[in-house]
């Protein structure tokens, strides 16, 4: 047995200290939290202070068992959980179960795992940090009391389901959500007219050059536009004036976690939980620094490293000393930014982990370089019959500095419709003459915000203050998994442009066409999201608000200070919070989320969109009429708010009979799984691009034969009385009831087509009597 017991909280972090310690520390993995809040009674004593009840979860349970027996029998423990509110809170429930003293017991913290970090680490040991450990309990205890007396509300005043639910940050995420798409909805694009002017003159080699002038102004109508054209109809034109100014531009800060879900999702696509994964594995190979750090600082280690690599790659000339100062005067704990552990590794030999670790370096590094040198040319052009300006402007990249590594990316919000790449500008003189090759006057249309991307989200989020690094991906994850927002594309609509053109002194006119409005990857908030957040926004105006929600964070970073007591400060939110509860179980009326479209021209029935149990629908007719209502089920591009009465109606058109296929009937309709197709009382999903509005039979056919043959190959035997199927699965046989699995017993596997009648009916009893346990859930680290 080891002299000293090392706890962490993850194994492969685990496997790499326990390397560097060597045989007189075991370093043993707690796998995260070892205990939580009680389910029963919200976990917390109200009355009492709100003195938390936790329990240690059954998955749990042999961990401790473990960790009590090696706790015993070792000399000391030292507890090494992550240096975050998080990772203290870890360790002060590690002394709770295990008996330690937290008053002795050594708590060691890193921000990398190498050698030298580790062993300072072990040589300055500290004790618990309470203030921490009661900042970490005071947000998970008032996200409890947010979530367990706000989502009962939901299921009472809501007609759509019980599994309904609030929080404090993943409700203010939904309503950025469902505000920018309001304003989207609401938006009314107005069209301008665009002046370009294209010029030829010769480059230094007296070779022609193409380049582009802007006009002086954007005009509002084509009348406009074709005016100011007509003025230039025979006009000669000169270069009026020229200015030539240096310029520069500086490198991003090192990567926070904030702004590395953000680029990660720019530059390689990927989700912030993706991000938050693979930069966890990195982190706990020794790749990088600690992944969860608002944080900006760089070490004198790190400066002097990153310096050796800029000047060993490129050159003395391409580094500049650079300290970079927190935006966020809250930025939590001591902690770096995030960095490669060793700047002289450039890339990792791990595929799934390869392109964010360049990533990080390539940002790292070019946070220490030197400025991009620019040199930017603007020529004013005069008109001889107006006397107007035309502006044409290049930029020449003097000096690459910082560039030759790296550029940050751009959200969508970010890039105006004049951000074009500036060219560069021939040679051009004061007086010279230039020749009109052509002027076009392009109609150009106004655009609304777009649409929140992950990495947008999290960009809003941190601006307002609302929630910290560690909860951003949760947050995300958790309102998409609530159905209260999806991510998904946006096909784009054929859109109308005009387009005016004076060439050789003639004007000319065309309509040409654009696809407009298309988005990928981009967060939409659905009917459900949209009822909730309003109802939320109604009664709990104080939770949904914005400055409140970055307030009660800013209190929490006082209690990690010591300078707010953790129960007060909840006390003073919990007093108001609960009496608005209340009022409202009281008399808040029941929502039913649904909007009148209009009245059934045939039957003079009412036409509303509402929520049901499967999400949004049309119903024409009421509950209490003597003929039952029509439903038709929503497309999953549609919404309350916006379908039209000639959309919904459209809706009535399934199910469809295309005709006959082998003698039966093919019906397609939309169900509870989505499109289908049915035939000869078999049921077949369509494909994601068949539209059951337009398929035709054509096309369905192959698909029944093919999924049919599919099927056969799959089924092993029948029992068509009982509904049983012993069915083919890539893991081996299983026996299907209904939409119900039941695993084959091992020793039966072999012999599947042989099983009875009887022996599946006693399989599927002994599977419903001794349901397998279920799989723990990954470990989910700093959930909001």
């Amino acid at each position: 047995m080891a002299k000293n017991l090392v706890i962490v909280e993850s194994p492969a972090k685990a496997k790499t200290i326990e390397k560097i310690l060597g045989k007189d520390f075991e370093v043993k993995s707690c796998f995260g939290h070892i205990r939580d809040l009680e389910k029963d009674d919200m976990g917390i004593d109200i009355a009492n202070n709100f003195k938390p009840k936790y329990t240690i979860p059954d998955d749990k349970e042999k961990i401790v068992k473990e960790l009590k027996k090696l706790a015993k029998d070792t000399d000391e423990v030292w507890l090494a959980t992550d240096e975050d509110r998080e990772g203290e809170a870890i360790s002060w429930h590690l002394c709770e179960v295990l008996g330690l003293d937290p008053d002795v017991t050594k708590r060691i913290v890193f921000h990398e795992i190498t050698k030298p970090a580790i062993e300072k680490a072990v040589q300055q040991p500290r004790l618990l940090d309470m203030n921490l450990v009661n900042a970490q309990q005071a947000r998970r205890i008032l996200d409890r009391i947010v979530g367990f007396e706000l989502s009962p509300v939901l299921w009472r005043k809501m007609s759509m389901r019980n599994s309904l639910s609030a929080g404090r940050v993943q409700s203010v995420a939904v309503r950025l959500i469902v505000e920018r798409e309001r304003e989207i909805n609401t938006f009314n694009a107005v069209s301008s007219f665009k002046v370009e002017a294209f010029f030829t003159a010769k480059d230094l080699q007296g070779k022609n050059i193409t380049f582009k002038a802007e006009g002086p102004t954007r005009f509002k109508t084509a009348e406009d536009a074709e005016k100011f054209l007509q003025q230039c109809v025979g006009a000669a034109y000169s270069v009026k004036d020229i200015q030539v100014k240096p310029g520069k531009k500086s490198p991003a800060a090192p990567f926070t976690t904030s702004t590395l879900q953000q680029e990660a999702s720019r530059k390689l696509g990927y989700s912030v939980s993706k991000t938050m994964l693979l930069a966890q594995k990195l982190y706990e190979s020794g790749k990088i620094t600690y992944m969860r750090t608002d944080s900006v600082n760089l070490s004198d280690t790190a400066l002097g490293d990153i310096q050796n690599a800029i000047t060993t790659n490129y050159g003395q000339r391409y580094h500049q000393h650079r300290k970079f100062k927190n935006k966020n005067e809250s930025a939590q704990e001591a902690h770096e930014a995030i960095r490669p552990t060793y700047m002289e590794n450039a890339t990792v030999d791990d595929s799934d982990t390869k392109k964010l670790y360049e990533l990080i370096w390539k940002r790292t590094i070019a946070s220490q370089m030197s400025d991009a040198e620019l040199e930017k040319t603007i020529a004013k052009i005069d008109i001889s019959t107006n006397h107007e300006e035309l502006t044409a402007s290049g930029e020449v990249l003097k000096f690459d500095g910082f560039l030759k590594v790296y550029m940050e990316g751009k959200d969508d919000e970010d890039v105006s419709d004049e951000e074009e790449s500036d060219g560069s500008l021939p040679a051009l003189a004061v007086k010279q003459a230039l020749d009109l090759k052509e002027m076009k006057a392009t109609e150009r249309y106004s655009r609304p915000a777009p649409r929140y991307t992950e990495a947008s989200l999290v960009k809003k989020l941190e601006e307002l203050g609302i929630g910290r690094p560690s909860t951003y991906a949760p947050t995300i994850t958790t309102v998409q998994k609530r159905g209260y927002v999806e991510k998904r594309d946006k096909e784009g609509i054929k859109r109308n442009f005009r387009i005016l053109s004076l060439k050789a002194d003639k004007i000319t006119k065309v309509t040409e066409s654009e696809n407009t409005g298309a988005e990928k990857s981009k967060l939409f908030p659905t009917d459900l999201g949209m009822i909730v957040t309003d109802f939320l926004n109604q009664y709990f105006s104080s939770v949904m608000d914005y400055g409140f929600t970055a307030k009660i964070e800013g209190e929490f970073d006082e209690v990690a200070h010591g300078k707010k007591i953790w129960n007060k400060m909840l006390n003073d939110f919990y007093t108001p919070f609960h009496k608005d509860v209340e009022n409202t179980l009281e008399k808040a009326e029941r929502v039913k989320g649904e909007r009148q479209l209009g009245v059934d021209q045939e039957t003079g029935k009412p036409i509303v969109a509402r929520m049901g149990r499967y999400g949004p629908m049309i119903q024409i007719g009421k509950a209490e009429d003597e003929e039952k209502p029509k439903f038709a089920k929503m497309k999953s591009t549609q919404s309350i708010e916006t379908i039209t009465l000639e959309e919904a109606m459209e809706l009535f058109r399934l199910p469809r009979n295309l005709g006959q296929f082998e003698d039966q009937d093919v019906l397609v309709n939309i169900g509870r799984f989505g499109p289908y197709a049915a035939h000869n009382k078999q049921f077949y999903s369509l494909k994601k691009e068949m539209d059951p509005y337009t398929v035709e039979l054509d096309e369905i056919a192959p698909l029944i034969v093919e999924k049919r043959t599919a099927k056969d190959e799959r089924t092993i035997k029948v029992f068509e009385k009982e509904k049983i199927q012993i069915l083919k699965g890539p893991y081996g046989p299983y026996i299907k009831q209904g939409l119900r699995n039941y695993k084959i017993p091992k020793e039966k596997i072999d012999a599947a087509a042989d099983i009875t009648l009887e022996e599946a009916k006693a399989i599927i009893e002994d599977v419903k009597a001794n349901p397998p346990k279920k799989k723990a859930p990954p470990r989910k680290k700093k959930a909001e």
